[in-house]
């Protein structure tokens, strides 16, 4: 990947999303349903687009609203449905469409009082706390958000009554009817003006705020943290959690500083990623730079992406961590001081992951249930216990309760986030200084990730690659230990390869939203090693596609 020589630097006034044309777009740009890009497509969090672009509009959350409500009643679904937006720019137009439509079609609707952001776990706490005993009745959401995506992009997805992200026969029924109803122009999207909607019997306002803050000792251990001190930081990087921390510190008395409580739709506070782009990724060191410069300030700092499923650690002795580090590091606490988990709770990792998380659950005993990209596949084991942790290489993860019960079915950046500060506390070395310990024992991994051009049609056939089109076998001088086209944890198809050997691996699959395909590599060889896999894994995957 080339970067940007604007990488890492604040962004200049002309590379700033204008709101006022992006709001406006929003709502007088009409997707044309004839064309691919401009209709309604589920991806893995949700439809995504930008109204500059006629991909996220008016009329395409106007018609999956009204999906959803459609899918709801199909499926006996009558309990509230809670709604949370984060701070992009065309969440508020798009919470505004659908409240319209929601209270049209008498839906109870639970919004956040006083207009707050609601973070996407949040929204997944809420729908399980309501459930919680319940068998009928049930409650489900929509979280308005494109996550760390730039500032002119929208986002809209829908979490069903076990809290977590959609499966793909729900996104799939979603979809279909949204686009049915796009062909015929909205026909049958019913609608009432937004005055009506707020004040409409079905739309009510609930305290998402207080009520999530006031469970998070359920998860971690704020005693300790309080008592030995420690100094901790937080970036919200002006998203939906921004006005969730000062509350967090005041409620369990933590010596904690918020770097900045800005909301600006054009993220402007924000340096740009390594393409010179605006993007609130808490993963990345470019958009990161202003938390990282303050590091020595803190005994540990965190941030999150904006709608708060994600997040970035930041240690005194390594700076900003990889993600996949802090998830070793994460995994390794969690299963030696929450006692009263399931013994045979398992480790959920998705097939792009560390194999440092494979030597991790190794040496802790516990079964690894590996799965394809997509939080999606850790829903049901983390609702009934038998996952203590789900957990993807983008830096979203949630775990169990201190109890072993299920907290949120969806990514928490809030959680993993604190609990950075409780295990600095409790085993008086940061995360950073944790994995490190952790190398020593278990060898130290480099990772790396390619990406290169695709056709539509080659992407196509990545993802149906199979492992009798790879005929090399051997990975960098290693015999290959296995070539998979579908994840060992559930048996779902990955959409593309993985390829493994006994001291690296790489997986290639199509994006979702370029025309690239990606490889992520690893190496517990060193970077000369991480090289020739790259190297060999781009010359297997191109040969594929000439053979496919």
């Amino acid at each position: 990947m080339e970067i940007s020589p604007l990488a890492g630097k604040v962004a200049p006034a002309e590379l700033l999303v204008n709101v006022s044309s992006l709001v406006h777009a929003y709502y007088s740009n009409v997707p044309d349903p004839s064309i691919p890009a401009q209709r309604v497509a589920f991806g893995t969090s949700g439809h995504r687009g930008s109204s500059f672009e006629a991909s996220f509009n008016e009329w395409h959350v106007l018609a999956i609203s009204q999906a959803i409500c459609e899918y709801r009643a199909g499926q006996g679904i009558t309990g509230p449905l809670y709604v949370g937006i984060d701070t992009h720019a065309l969440s508020q137009p798009a919470f505004e469409s659908a409240l319209e439509v929601l209270a049209a079609n008498r839906v109870e609707t639970l919004i956040a009082a006083g207009g707050e952001y609601t973070p996407t776990p949040v929204i997944s706490h809420a729908i399980l706390g309501y459930n919680r005993s319940r068998t009928t009745g049930l409650a489900d959401g929509i979280v308005i958000t494109p996550s760390h995506n730039p500032p002119d992009n929208g986002g809209f997805k829908y979490n069903p009554p076990n809290g977590g992200p959609a499966s793909t026969d729900v996104t799939g029924w979603i979809q279909n009817r949204a686009n049915a109803l796009l062909d015929d122009g909205l026909k049958d999207v019913r609608r009432m003006s937004l005055a009506q909607a707020r004040k409409a019997a079905t739309t009510h306002d609930h305290d998402f705020l207080n009520n999530y803050v006031a469970d998070l000792a359920s998860m971690v251990d704020f005693d300790v943290i309080r008592n030995a001190g420690i100094r901790l930081g937080v970036d919200p990087l002006g998203g939906a959690g921004v006005h969730y921390w000062a509350l967090i510190a005041e409620r369990y008395k933590l010596d904690l500083t918020v770097v900045s409580e800005e909301v600006d739709p054009q993220f402007s506070f924000m340096t740009l990623d390594w393409d010179g782009k605006i993007r609130m990724d808490p993963s990345s060191s470019y958009a990161m730079r202003r938390l990282i410069g303050l590091k020595d300030k803190y005994d540990v700092a965190f941030a999150c992406d904006t709608d708060h499923d994600r997040h970035g650690i930041v240690t005194r002795s390594s700076g900003l961590m990889a993600p996949n580090h802090y998830l070793s590091v994460l995994i390794d606490y969690l299963f030696q001081h929450r006692p009263q988990w399931n013994t045979q709770a398992a480790i959920g990792k998705t097939v792009v992951s560390t194999s440092m998380i494979d030597r991790v659950a190794q040496r802790l005993g516990r079964t690894l249930f590996e799965v394809p990209v997509g939080f999606k596949w850790f829903v049901d084991g983390l609702f009934d216990g038998s996952l203590g942790f789900g957990g993807e290489e983008s830096a979203g993860a949630t775990f169990l309760r201190t109890d072993g019960t299920v907290w949120t079915t969806d990514k928490d950046g809030i959680v993993p986030a604190l609990l950075s500060a409780e295990i600095t506390a409790r085993c008086g070395r940061d995360p950073g200084e944790q994995y490190g310990a952790l190398t020593r024992e278990l060898g130290d991994v480099v990772a790396d990730r390619l990406e290169a051009p695709a056709t539509p049609k080659q992407k196509s056939m990545l993802a149906r690659l199979s492992p009798r089109q790879v005929e090399s076998t051997e990975l960098a001088g290693e015999n290959i230990d296995a070539v998979l086209d579908h994840a060992p944890g559930n048996g779902a198809a990955i959409g593309g390869i993985k390829v493994v050997a006994a001291s690296g691996w790489f997986a290639a699959r199509p994006s979702g939203t370029e025309d690239i395909y990606k490889i992520y590599a690893e190496s517990f060889k060193g970077e000369d090693h991480l090289r020739l896999i790259l190297q060999q894994a781009q010359k297997m995957v191109d040969d594929a596609l000439l053979r496919a």
